[in-house]
């Protein structure tokens, strides 16, 4: 394996810009084969650095002309390396013009100025501009654009850019133009374009200070009549915005764009969102409840981007989870209130658990706010976005909700229009609060999943209860020495009936929940004036902070959770608990029997109870995911692990046959098209159960799932009939199969559905059947989607074939991967990540992945992103 580690850049030599650009202006002369960019900015230096030169940052550009205060510049003042130009002997205020040429149909990295179907769009985040022009792409450089475009007007009628259209006219020749001019000072990674022949829905929303403004939706013409719920969630999104967080939004037109071949789920260009089509489209035939809510979701996060990104940015890329994990918190309390009330939280940890614990536990862990990086590319990751959130959710409930809003309008006033930190963001909140909150940013700069230890002991001649809590956090790369954290555990008591106890925390006030506040490595606290010993400890509540309890609590103790608790987390929590030790159990060999009876046991009761939510009872039955499963191994074989949970689920339900059936919706009574909580909740418990009763073998339920497939007047309960037999070898379901195929072939967003399927199917032939998407002639590998359709639940659902003990799956995914990279670097290397999970797996199958890995590693001409991936999966060296 050659030595190719990549070159690092660090937090510590992080250097404030020497040159500001006091404005620039743009323009575009647009064609697929040959698009012509003219820059004029004008930059002053910064105080305090005589002579420094100025960076201008390019890659791939072709340099068409140079220009400073309006003669070429001297021979030895420009020169050119890896990074772009650099400028030197410029006076304090200069003037410079750059004309570039563009290649965007050759463009298949999908960043900067590119080709998507039939229209020209851009990707900027984090380093695409300089892949348009020459400039300064850094996100603490902010400055005001004036955009002209101009195109061909019967190929390109729509032309949009950031901020608010100022002017648009014919040319000559069949061509027109457009002027939009951003008011707000942005960095260059928010820059946008866009031209097309495209349809546009379109709507009005008025903010509380009486302002209207234009909400443009632009889609291809034949997608035009499945925009109505991204329209109405963005004015959902614009209102909650307003009344939750006191945000207004600030131009006279809000635009999103859908495109076919996209990165990443959405990005929020100031004015001008540029979407993944598949986060806008939406209608009952070819959007499920979960795309419904997906769409929502990242309409809302997108839209909050306005104030916590666009108004207030990020000082530079260290600091990414600013915006990102601040939206993504502003995001879920949208979703909370706005679609799933309680399953939300669930989800969210879920999700979590299954993605970014494993990311905190192996090669890829890293900080939410990293202090070394080779590509930033591989930073967008779950730690910075959904444990980031996690960190802005902890300091709500440290300072308290009122508190906690009044630092976030303080920090949007104080900072509006500039670069900050995430200090920045803590300082805030610690003036707002008066409280210290030096402990708690060490959950920004310390990676790895805090394990928290408890045990309690109740004294019956006193009524009080003593808790001593540990925490302690493993070893992760690049950090062997932890220091305790900052952990607000939230916590009730719950007595022999089920209804909460009061007491109260030291010298505080009488209550029925308390926060302790574990600041060091081992601590005590004190419950005292309880009239009764507890039956159960309700803890994490909300799930308070991203950690792993161990709270030595037995089966009756968390029997008595799922059964009372009136949070739904801690409910779920105890149910999956439960589940996740017979699935142990059974990994281990000895099946334990006593613990799945009690569970047969307390599952009846909740089939049988009318009063559990139809969703939260879906949750309740779902058994801990196979990913989540696998991190409580040292090292597992995956089939053995996905074959001790299908035995756990008959061992555990298998006895519940009658109470299950009961339990099912009626088709007839919930396909109804509603987007609402209630709806979606049927829906998905009758969907949840169906799957379990085809899994289980119940009489007559592979006919059900078919008749439901037949009958279904929705995406939704036509998708989970089809996943109900995905790993069912029936003739049925191929018969499915190919009715879907031939009804939804030419929809893309809704073909993605059925390669998903047939990738992540278990059934005997998983590589044949993967040669065979492959050759679908609905495949592309330049579309990250369909990519992703494919070889994403190949790998992360597919255990058998993906794992197969001869290691023909990596060796396929390691092939794809190398194609890949030569096209697409950003999601070659995305999709490489579950293979840098090797030293999860049992001892042979861990070999043939790190084989493989090693093999992609001494390749000539790996891009930065893969190389990065690979070589820090690797580095942790090869011993186990």
């Amino acid at each position: 394996m050659k030595d190719a580690a990549p070159q690092m850049i660090l937090l510590s030599e992080y250097q404030a810009p020497d040159w500001r650009v006091e404005e620039v202006e743009l323009s575009f002369d647009l064609d697929p084969e040959d698009t012509r960019v003219l820059s004029r900015m004008r930059v002053r230096r910064v105080a305090g650095s005589p002579g420094a030169p100025l960076r201008l940052h390019g890659q791939e550009l072709e340099r068409l002309r140079l220009e400073i205060d309006g003669a070429a510049p001297v021979a030895d003042a420009v020169t050119e390396d890896a990074d772009g130009l650099l400028l030197q002997g410029l006076p304090d205020r200069a003037e410079i013009v750059i004309e570039t040429r563009l290649r965007p149909a050759a463009n298949t990295a999908l960043e900067g100025l590119y080709v998507s179907g039939g229209s020209l769009c851009t990707q900027c985040e984090p380093e695409g501009f300089r892949r348009i022009t020459y400039f300064p792409d850094r996100p603490d450089v902010l400055t005001r654009y004036r955009v002209r475009l101009q195109a061909d007007a019967a190929r390109y009628p729509v032309l949009l850019a950031n901020g608010n259209r100022v002017e648009a006219g014919e040319l000559p020749e069949g061509r027109h133009y457009a002027v939009w001019e951003d008011p707000f000072p942005k960095p260059s990674y928010l820059f946008a374009l866009v031209a097309g022949d495209l349809a546009c829905e379109s709507d009005r929303f008025v903010t509380r200070s009486g302002r209207e403004v234009a909400l443009e939706v632009y889609v291809e013409h034949h997608n035009r009549e499945r925009c109505v719920h991204a329209l109405a969630s963005l004015a959902r999104a614009m209102r909650y915005d307003e009344e939750a967080f006191g945000r207004e939004y600030d131009l006279d037109v809000y635009m999103i764009v859908a495109v076919d071949d996209f990165n990443m789920g959405a990005m929020e260009n100031k004015g001008l969102n540029l979407f993944n089509a598949k986060y806008v489209l939406a209608s009952p035939d070819t959007a499920t409840d979960s795309d419904y809510v997906h769409i929502e979701s990242v309409i809302a996060h997108e839209y909050f981007h306005n104030w916590s990104g666009n108004r207030v940015t990020c000082r530079d890329w260290f600091q990414l989870s600013l915006k990102e994990g601040l939206t993504v918190f502003r995001d879920q309390e949208f979703t909370t209130d706005n679609t799933l009330f309680g399953v939300k939280r669930i989800d969210d940890v879920q999700r979590l658990r299954a993605f970014q614990f494993p990311e905190d536990a192996g090669p890829l862990a890293h900080p939410v706010r990293p202090d070394r990086y080779a590509e930033i590319n591989n930073f967008y990751t779950m730690t910075v976005y959904e444990k980031g959130a996690e960190l802005i959710r902890m300091l709500r409930t440290l300072i308290g909700r009122e508190t906690f809003r009044r630092g976030l309008d303080a920090y949007f006033e104080r900072f509006d229009g500039q670069a900050v930190t995430t200090d920045d963001f803590v300082a805030v909140m610690a003036e707002a609060s008066g409280r210290d909150l030096e402990l708690f940013k060490r959950w920004y700069t310390q990676a790895g999943t805090p394990r928290v230890t408890a045990r309690a002991a109740f004294d019956a001649a006193s009524g009080t209860l003593r808790i001593d809590v540990e925490q302690r956090t493993p070893p992760t790369a690049g950090q062997r020495e932890k220091a305790p954290l900052h952990i607000p555990l939230r916590v009730a008591l719950l007595g022999r009936n089920g209804r909460s106890l009061s007491g109260r925390l030291g010298e505080a006030a009488e209550a029925r929940e308390w926060v302790l506040e574990l600041t060091s490595a081992a601590q005590s606290f004190h419950l005292s004036g309880l009239a009764e010993a507890p039956a159960a400890l309700s803890w994490l509540r909300g799930f308070s902070a991203p950690v792993l309890l161990d709270a030595g609590q037995g089966s009756a103790e968390l029997a008595h959770l799922v059964a009372f608790d009136d949070d739904a987390f801690v409910r779920w929590d105890a149910a999956q608990s439960l589940l996740r030790r017979a699935v142990i159990a059974r990994v281990d060999g000895d099946a334990d029997t006593a613990l799945e009876a009690t569970l047969t046991e307390a599952m009846a009761a909740l089939l049988d109870d009318s009063s559990v939510e139809p969703v939260l009872l879906a949750a309740l039955l779902e058994l801990p995911a196979h990913r989540e499963l696998m991190e409580w191994f040292e090292q597992a074989d995956p089939v053995a692990v996905h074959a001790a949970r299908r035995q756990t689920e008959r061992a555990v339900f298998g006895p519940t046959a009658q109470a299950l059936r009961r339990c099912q919706p009626a088709l007839e009574s919930v396909d109804n098209g509603e987007f609402t909580a209630a709806a979606m909740g049927h829906r998905r418990l009758l969907n949840q159960v169906l799957g379990m009763r085809v899994a289980l073998e119940a009489e007559g339920a592979v006919e059900i799932a078919a008749r439901q497939y037949r009958e279904a007047r929705s995406q939704t309960l036509r998708m989970g009939a089809l996943a109900a037999l995905n790993d069912a070898e029936h003739p049925l379901r191929e018969e499915l199969l190919e009715d879907f195929e031939r009804r939804y072939r030419d929809d893309p967003l809704v073909l993605d559905k059925w390669f998903a399927l047939q990738a992540g199917s278990q059934v005997p032939g998983g590589l044949e059947r993967l040669d065979r998407l492959l050759e679908h002639p609905g495949f592309r590998w330049s579309n990250p989607n369909r990519v992703r359709a494919v070889l994403g639940p190949f790998m992360a659902a597919n255990h058998r074939h993906f794992h197969r003990e001869d290691g023909e799956g990596y060796r396929r995914i390691g092939a794809f991967v190398e194609r890949l990279d030569g096209l697409n670097p950003q999601t070659a290397a995305r999709l490489v990540q579950p293979m840098t999970r090797w030293r999860r797996l049992d001892p042979a199958r861990g070999l043939q992945m790190r084989t493989e890995l090693e093999r992609l590693a001494g390749l000539e001409g790996l891009s930065r992103d893969l190389n990065d991936m690979i070589q820090r999966a690797l580095a942790q060296g090869h011993d186990r």
